[in-house]
């Protein structure tokens, strides 16, 4: 049973039956929210990362949302597979306890945890991390309005409850309590329209580089909102998953030279290739339980999505992908919970060893429609 399957828009798989795939014809990477399900892609992360787009040149654009924007600011760092490698032990050992009397630790504590974390992570690779020669960066996060534009004891859950409402009834509807807010690195263009929703692109900078990244990984209610950060407008700012849950973008990659010489040289818009945790790009998080929104669009024609099978994820412990519900489900027994997911990781090495045999013989039966 293979454990990597390949999933393809109309336009990506015309242009793997005319080119193959090669690195130099990848112009985007998504990474999507979703917390620990993010762990199993970290092994096709190192191989993509730290042996595969080393053979090219040309620039990419690297869009992540929550702990997708943790990975893809990782990719930016100078030994990207060292980093990819710590990402996953810290993320794994994270274990948050509760202060005395609460059954479950404050969102303020796992905030300061948290963004301390982050910090012991970036801490002093920020330009390297903005000035990378190839990769532009783009951290999604989600900027509140209305009653979550400042947030509160009664004024989040209420703005949530209504952005529901809205969002269950036209998802445009959302922008009016949420809007996309980008963090770009310096001089970076958007690689993806904006005409789907209410959207905001701002520098990134050293300066508000760490906030952004927490804002992008704030979950509601689990951490606190991130306030006040450098250079872009006030209000709370929370995870970019509420808006942008798996990246569902209208995205424009950029060109790539084919082969040849003099008048037979010609160029070809890139490929969005998106290692994911399953085959469906959903537009938000409130979108979770709107099936009809979880269907391919033509934003996603030129999409290679790398996804586990199905029915290798129901040969992982608990016969499912780690995610939140772990923290719940072995609560105090850290050991327990850190040995369930370090073998769901070590079993993921095959979605990147299967990657590489792929790219090595491609074979378009293998190739699903998505």
């Amino acid at each position: 049973m293979k454990a990597l399957r390949l999933y393809a828009g109309p336009a990506a798989l015309a242009h793997l039956r005319s080119h193959g795939l090669l690195p130099e014809h990848v112009a985007c990477i998504p990474a999507a929210a979703g917390g620990p399900k993010g762990l199993v892609l970290g092994r096709l992360d190192r191989f993509v990362f730290g042996e595969w787009l080393v053979r090219s040149q040309q620039p990419v654009d690297l869009v992540g949302a929550s702990i997708g924007a943790w990975r893809m600011a990782t990719a930016c760092l100078a030994a990207p597979v060292a980093g990819f490698e710590r990402l996953e032990r810290d993320y794994i050992a994270q274990h948050y306890v509760a202060e005395p009397g609460r059954k479950r630790p404050s969102a303020a504590l796992v905030s300061a945890t948290f963004g301390a974390n982050l910090q012991a992570f970036y801490g002093g690779h920020v330009p390297v991390v903005l000035s990378h020669p190839r990769y532009r960066l783009h951290i999604v996060t989600a900027h509140g309005r209305r009653w979550l534009h400042q947030g509160g004891r009664w004024r989040t859950p209420l703005g949530y409850a209504a952005a529901f409402v809205s969002n269950a009834a036209r998802r445009r509807s959302l922008g009016m309590w949420l809007e996309r807010v980008v963090f770009s690195s310096p001089g970076a263009a958007l690689p993806f329209a904006t005409h789907d929703f209410r959207t905001r692109h701002l520098a990134l900078t050293e300066a508000n580089f760490m906030p952004a990244l927490q804002a992008s990984c704030s979950i509601p209610f689990a951490l606190e909102p991130v306030t006040g950060i450098p250079g872009a407008p006030s209000g709370c700012y929370w995870d970019g998953g509420i808006t942008d849950y798996h990246l569902h973008l209208h995205y424009t990659p950029g060109e790539w030279q084919e082969h040849g010489h003099g008048q037979a040289q010609s160029k070809t818009m890139g490929l969005v290739l998106y290692p994911h945790f399953q085959k469906a790009v959903v537009p938000g998080w409130l979108d979770k339980g709107l099936p009809w929104r979880h269907r391919s669009t033509a934003a996603l024609a030129r999409m290679l999505v790398l996804a586990p099978n199905p029915d290798w994820v129901k040969t992982l412990p608990n016969g499912k992908l780690p995610d939140r519900t772990d923290f719940t489900r072995y609560g105090a027994d850290l050991a327990g919970r850190m040995s369930v997911w370090n073998t769901a990781v070590a079993e993921s090495q095959r979605l990147a060893d299967e990657f590489a045999q792929w790219c090595e013989r491609p074979d378009l039966s293998q190739v699903h429609a998505l």
